[in-house]
């Protein structure tokens, strides 16, 4: 059966049915989302989310899980699910480290108004505060669900300065709820970064990248490909498409999240919309599990910054290198191991440089030690291979099972774990919950130098083998036990199920012990 774009549109197969639809139907290669005048969009920043209340170690925050008619697209609205209704979510800065010099715990509420689908189904969720080392009924378990008109009270450590991001984790639907607009951004800072004299205030800047398909109408279209992948053909970067964002002739820190479901960038800085130019340079600061030992250079147009879904970079840009009224470009230089080649996302936002300002900031030669660990301290190696059989997306041919531990290193343990991808067309980029680990190499060879520092996704290509070392369960010299998640973080790979449990020790609490209540039991926090 052939289908005309009027039929494609007429009959639902663009819009809020394939949205909510477990398998969507394919739309063609063909169909576009609207085509809208690129860079004239404004940059903005989520708002940064107050708590409600402070006491003398613990920050208090409420956000509501809420519907939205959201202006994405130029005089177009788009149903969007949201924290506080916003697409993305509002940014939490949380002053991290020991309670001993000044780091604060948080408690976060969720509560669930979403209510449901397109299709009358209840629209439950999980949160996920990813990076976070939570015990384990805080940690967003994907069958920890909290159904609508319920909420759930999450307690975090703040345990390590980095920038991380919370997220649905809700089983199965994780790709459709995120690519809703179910994430934010969640940054942890401590004194001993705050003295480093890295730019802060309106110069300290979340970058989130996600992707989208629309409708004529505004409306998101959720097309999975065959329990594939998501991909947009519209480059969102903190909501907006392809902005715009004004900027002084001085240095920012960008925190780079890629929030995406299914795609991978290639970052680049160019003078040139239409090609890459010599000598631009983003110098790396930061990855996944906070600052690097020292800042690394990625320079046009021999280099580039590769982000898979959920791993996090941070950098800085001197615009002080580019005359007042000249242009940057964010750009996008594909991925390998993807099956998604649309150029409309070969460039991602411009920068306008438009004013002179002093710059008071600094960027320091050596940034926070990161302690290497040594393969001669592990106990053990394991091997986990992420590929697709005939029922769906596994590992070591094993489908998620929340009843079954596939490994259960004990608390304290060091240990090497291989990820492997044995195959092409695909690269997984692999979250183990609970702990940062270190990448030791690719298919034998160093990882890249941005890629040395503390992590917890690791970008796994086609027909690569990474492997990763780390220790286990310890937090401030103490131990965590219980049983987490390790998944690949193309969220449709995920929900189609590779997903699986390790236990750390034994006896940690169970991860459904902290269950959603129902809002008619709320009280103040």
């Amino acid at each position: 059966m052939s289908l005309s774009r009027r039929d494609f549109l007429r009959y639902g197969i663009v819009g809020g049915t394939l949205m909510s639809a477990p398998l969507s139907f394919p739309r063609p290669a063909w169909a576009l989302s609207p085509q809208i005048p690129r860079f004239q969009q404004p940059f903005r920043v989520p708002p940064e989310l107050s708590p409600v209340r402070s006491d003398a170690t613990t920050d208090y925050y409420e956000i509501r899980l809420q519907k939205a008619m959201t202006g994405i697209l130029p005089g177009l609205t788009t149903a969007t699910w949201g924290y506080n209704g916003l697409f993305p979510g509002p940014t939490i800065r949380q002053q991290g480290g020991k309670r001993s010099t000044g780091g604060r715990q948080s408690v976060v509420r969720f509560i669930n108004e979403l209510g449901q689908d397109e299709q009358g189904d209840p629209i439950s969720s999980v949160t996920h505060l990813h990076g976070m080392a939570s015990l384990p009924q805080y940690d967003g378990f994907a069958e920890d669900f909290i159904p609508p008109n319920y909420f759930k009270d999450y307690i975090y450590p703040n345990d390590r300065a980095a920038t991380i991001w919370y997220h649905d984790h809700m089983i199965d639907h994780t790709s459709r709820n995120v690519y809703r607009g179910l994430a934010g951004m969640y940054i942890v800072e401590d004194q001993v970064e705050r003295d480093l004299g890295l730019p802060t205030g309106p110069y300290d800047v979340p970058l989130i990248l996600q992707d989208g398909f629309f409708a004529a109408d505004g409306r998101m279209v959720f097309d999975d490909r065959d329990r594939k992948s998501v991909y947009g053909d519209v480059a969102l970067v903190n909501g907006v498409p392809w902005p715009r964002m004004a900027v002084g002739n001085r240095k920012y820190r960008f925190r780079i999240l890629n929030a995406s479901a299914s795609r991978g960038y290639n970052l680049a800085l160019s003078r040139d919309d239409r090609r890459l130019t010599l000598g631009d340079t983003l110098i790396v600061i930061g990855s996944d599990g906070g600052l690097l030992s020292e800042p690394v250079e990625v320079k046009t147009p021999y280099q580039v910054l590769e982000i898979g879904m959920a791993e996090r970079y941070e950098v800085i840009i001197d615009f002080a290198r580019y005359p007042v009224g000249s242009s940057v470009f964010l750009k996008n230089l594909g991925f390998t191991g993807s099956i998604d080649s649309d150029d409309r996302i070969h460039t991602l936002m411009r920068f306008d440089v438009v004013r002179e300002e002093p710059d008071d900031s600094q960027l320091p030669n050596t940034l926070r030690p990161v302690e290497r660990l040594s393969p001669t301290d592990a106990v053990r190696t394991r091997t986990l291979r992420f590929e697709r059989n005939s029922t769906g997306w596994v590992i070591n041919n094993q489908k998620w099972n929340a009843k079954a531990v596939m490994l259960n290193p004990r608390a304290g343990d060091v240990e090497i774990w291989e990820l492997v991808n044995p195959g092409s067309g695909w690269f997984h980029p692999v979250h183990i919950h609970l702990i940062d680990m270190q990448m030791l190499d690719r298919n034998g060879r160093p990882p890249r130098p941005y890629e040395r520092g503390w992590k917890d996704v690791f970008h796994v290509g086609e027909f690569e083998t990474v492997r990763i070392i780390g220790k286990f369960g310890s937090r401030d010299g103490q131990y965590i036990n219980g049983k987490f998640m390790l998944h690949c973080h193309n969220l449709v790979h995920e929900d189609h199920a590779m997903m699986t449990i390790f236990e750390v020790g034994r006896g940690g609490n169970d991860p459904l012990s902290a269950p959603a209540r129902p809002v008619s039991e709320m009280r103040s926090l």
